[in-house]
Formats: C-alpha cells, sequence, structure tokens
C-alpha cells in the first residue's frame, strides 16, 4: 500500500510561528478526528496561545493547517471563522460597554443563516441559563466566572466545527469550571471537535481523552491521556507527583 497514514479531521504539519522574526512555534504537528476532544498542555511561555492565534490565523505562521484536507494557513480570520473555527481567547476579550445579547450575536457576526443564529442564541441560553438571566445587562459588570461563561457562549455562535479554548479554567471557582466543562463536554458529544489549551495541567487530563505536551515551541510528548498519566516525567514536571 502507497503513502503515508490517512490524514486526520484535523491535521497540523510542520506550523511554525513568528512574532516580529522571532521564531516561536518550532515545526508543530498535531491531529485530531471529527468529535475529538483533546488538549495541549505545557509551562508559561511554552508557546501554547500562540499555536491556538496561528490556527485562528491571528498570527503569522509557516505550514499546514488542514481542516477536512483544506488548508487555512492562507485565509484570513474571517475567512476562518466561516470554515467552521471559533477561537475562546485567553483573558476574553469581551465588549465590555455592549449588553450581554450584544456580545453573544457579535459572535455570529458572519452567518447569515438568522434563523439558525436565533436558534443557537435560545440554545446558549439553556446550557449557560445566567446569561439569559442577564442578557440585557453590560458584559463588563459580569463577574469572572459570567464573563467567561459569554466569551464561551459567544464562541458557540459562530456555529463551530473546531472549538479552541485558551486557559477557560483561570480564575475561576471549581462550581464555574464544572458549569463550563459540562457545556464543553455537551457540545463536543453533538460532533464539535475541542482543542483545549491549559496550564492546568490536572483539569486538561481529567477532561480530555489525547494530550499533546508543548515546551518552547516544541511538541515534547504526546499520546492518550490515560498513558501520560501513567508517565513519571509528566506526573513530576506537571501534575508536582513524583
Amino acid at each position: 500500500m502507497k503513502g503515508g497514514p490517512a490524514l486526520a479531521w484535523l491535521e497540523v504539519e510542520s506550523l511554525e510561528s513568528f512574532y516580529y522574526k522571532v521564531r516561536v512555534l518550532h515545526g508543530i504537528g498535531l491531529r485530531a478526528e471529527k468529535g475529538e476532544f483533546i488538549s495541549l498542555i505545557g509551562s508559561n511561555g511554552a508557546g501554547k496561545t500562540t499555536f491556538l492565534r496561528t490556527l485562528s490565523r491571528l498570527v503569522r505562521g509557516k505550514g499546514k493547517i488542514l481542516m477536512e484536507n483544506e488548508d487555512l494557513i492562507g485565509l484570513s480570520p474571517q475567512e476562518v471563522i466561516r470554515k467552521g473555527v471559533a477561537h475562546c481567547p485567553e483573558g476574553r476579550m469581551l465588549f465590555p460597554y455592549m449588553s450581554v445579547r450584544q456580545n453573544l450575536l457579535m459572535g455570529a457576526f458572519l452567518r447569515e443563516d438568522k434563523d439558525e443564529v436565533k436558534k443557537d442564541l435560545g440554545q446558549v441560553f439553556s446550557y449557560l441559563p445566567v446569561l439569559g438571566e442577564r442578557q440585557k445587562q453590560l458584559a463588563g459588570t459580569l463577574s469572572g466566572g459570567e464573563q467567561q461563561m459569554l466569551a464561551i457562549g459567544r464562541a458557540i455562535m459562530a456555529a463551530p466545527r473546531l472549538l479552541t479554548l485558551d486557559e477557560p479554567s483561570f480564575g475561576l471557582a471549581p462550581l464555574v469550571i464544572g458549569s463550563i466543562f459540562e457545556v464543553l463536554h455537551t457540545l463536543n458529544k453533538l460532533g464539535v471537535t475541542v482543542l483545549l489549551v491549559e496550564q492546568n495541567a490536572w483539569l486538561a487530563l481529567e477532561q480530555t481523552s489525547f494530550t499533546y505536551v508543548l515546551e518552547e515551541g516544541h511538541i515534547i510528548k504526546q499520546g492518550p491521556t490515560a498513558d501520560l498519566l501513567e508517565d513519571p516525567s509528566i506526573r513530576e514536571a506537571y501534575l508536582g507527583m513524583t
């Protein structure tokens, strides 16, 4: 049989990214099948945020980002969103002087299927009822946990096929984290592929089925999460266990 292994639904190959001509990512490879829930862990400064921003085309890069065998590397951020990639950024990046409802609708600003947008808005309110209760409230007046829910709700409004999240648990109470991950698993069961970036390695390894470990712009380990949980180097470096 000729050729290499079949391409995955998402296939990142030899990805390099740059900030002001300084290379941050060094030939990254990552793959995910449709409907997988995978994670990328690593220490501060490893390049995790840069990786997600490169996938979303917010940072320039070289290599291949294949989704259903279509290369996204040369597309604009708006075109990538239209292809079904939604990014929930670190720091939430909400519009503080707009209402909850207006922030959610901003997630759908490229969509033309207005009836489906209305249906998805109702779905977000069913997933995250507090947003429905506060839909007229200014986003900047919400608590930290509510703001993170809003950021995820806004990403859902883009109707993603691939949802990427950057540190969604940061600074949140365990109860809020549980609510957020319940929504993420619901979306995943509906067929959305989820790529989670987390510095909280325990959380990432608890929630996902396959994990990549990024250090200094290089993937140094990868494998089924259950295997990495038994890896002594991972347990010592990321879980504080010996």
